[in-house]
């Protein structure tokens, strides 16, 4: 089985982000600038948001922490347009879930499209389903990047997403589908309403699990030879699982995703590479 080394392809992404911001940097008298707004204090949320600026430490990409403890819906709204008008910030990035009571879709339409890191925006969402050029949502371009950097190419497969969250398997399942490197697949989106779900799985040549439970997809799902990635991350009393049972799969797959070290750190990765482009796209490089 070929394990689908996320945590190493994301080091090796971020050191070609930051030998490119280096450059640029020289070259236009700033570095690229991520605004994360942070809202509340939910551990996970916090964690995810450390890793994130750590990331940007990694390339040399400008953190810029925005830690609000409360905050009211108009509170962050003027937040939101603030950073839309700074020159220094390329990115923005709101770490989902709000806490309860806050609109999150009025705070993501909000956000400038062209600083929409996270992919959510409707405009990009629409760019997306279009075929055009936008920003992707992270996890599922980072799990089309870690596809084309080990060469496993769907085209002309059948390929099955497990789970339609607007986050990951949508997207997923149009990038897949769409004309290009690593996509041209023949997509089935699954979910908890399919009607023979190990049917569908186990005719696939890639399955892309992403619904939150742990273990759920078994040997027995997935055919001889499959592609499997892992997009779960789930806390369980024996530490992180994913959504993939690894030890029942790994005898029985081409190649598998670990948990963690597999989608989370090209999440993260592709965060950056966003952040990259969004700078390119405001000082014209």
């Amino acid at each position: 089985m070929i394990l689908l080394d996320g945590k190493a392809t994301a080091a090796t992404i971020r050191a070609e982000i930051k030998e490119e911001v280096t450059s640029l940097a020289a070259r236009f008298g700033r570095r690229p600038g991520l605004a994360v707004v942070l809202v509340g204090n939910d551990p996970a949320s916090q964690v995810y948001v450390r890793n994130k600026e750590r990331a940007c430490e990694d390339c040399g990409i400008v953190s810029m922490p925005h830690r609000l403890e409360n905050a009211s819906q108009l509170e962050l709204e003027g937040l939101i347009q603030q950073l839309n008008r700074d020159v220094n910030v390329d990115g923005i990035l709101v770490q989902l879930p709000l806490p309860k009571g806050l609109d999150s879709q009025r705070i993501l339409d909000l956000i400038d499209p062209n600083k929409d890191v996270d992919g959510f925006h409707p405009v990009n969402v629409g760019k997306l389903s279009l075929g055009l050029p936008g920003f992707r949502p992270c996890t599922p371009a980072g799990v089309i990047t870690l596809l084309k950097r080990y060469n496993l190419d769907p085209a002309c497969k059948k390929a099955v997403v497990i789970g339609r969250s607007n986050i990951v398997g949508k997207p997923l399942a149009m990038m897949l589908s769409q004309s290009g490197p690593c996509a041209n697949a023949t997509v089935t989106l699954c979910h908890s309403r399919t009607a023979d779900l190990k049917a569908e799985c186990r005719e696939a040549d890639f399955v892309f699990a992403a619904i939150g439970v742990p273990g759920f997809v078994t040997a027995d799902m997935v055919k001889e030879g499959a592609v499997v990635v892992d997009v779960g991350i789930n806390r369980t009393d024996e530490g992180l699982a994913g959504d993939c049972d690894f030890e029942g799969l790994k005898d029985k797959v081409h190649a598998m995703t670990p948990v963690p070290g597999g989608v989370g750190p090209m999440t993260i990765a592709q965060l950056m590479v966003n952040t990259l482009e969004a700078y390119k796209l405001h000082v014209g490089a």
